[in-house]
């Protein structure tokens, strides 16, 4: 096979993946869980991609105790971006509906702080938010929240920023 074919394929399988993500919310979930076992069950078992997408199913239809190892696996076998990012909050969430807030906001921390550029990162700030408020520190997490809102404020976004900050002192 080919450069350009096996790219093609792999070009065919995601798009084919990403209509069953795009049509889930008007199917029942295990239709949409069998649609991507499916197409999961088409690619290698060490195929990073495909893991990830087993994970998110299995997080989807709310099995996350089976899906976190699965996330953990996809991210081991290496993922590119955006796959990358979007499995790292991913698992986050789930150990936090797993009841380890802890764990998620650290998970949350390693891989985006310091990276306010990242195109996940206010999604992951959203995540972290959620993590801090389970662990009863709301006003941190009010306080992240608000950070990551500022800069897409058209006004104002220096003062939310200032407010912000004065919440912690």
């Amino acid at each position: 096979m080919t450069g350009t074919t096996y790219r093609r394929r792999v070009d065919d399988w995601t798009t084919r993946v990403a209509a069953v993500w795009a049509d889930a919310g008007s199917r029942p979930e295990p239709e949409v869980e069998a649609a991507i076992e499916s197409l999961v069950a088409e690619r290698p078992a060490d195929d990073a991609i495909a893991v990830f997408e087993l994970a998110g199913v299995r997080d989807y239809v709310g099995r996350e105790a089976e899906a976190e190892p699965l996330y953990r696996r996809a991210l081991e076998l290496g993922l590119d971006e955006p796959q990358h990012g979007q499995a790292v909050i991913q698992l986050a969430s789930t150990v936090r509906n797993l009841g380890r807030p802890d764990e998620a906001l650290a998970l949350l921390r390693e891989e985006f702080a310091g990276h306010q550029e990242h195109p996940l990162a206010d999604a992951a700030t959203a995540f972290a938010a959620l993590a801090l408020a389970d662990l009863g520190t709301e006003r941190e997490a009010l306080v992240a929240v608000l950070r990551a809102l500022a800069p897409h404020l058209p006004a104002y976004g220096r003062a939310v920023t200032a407010y912000a900050d004065e919440l912690l002192d």
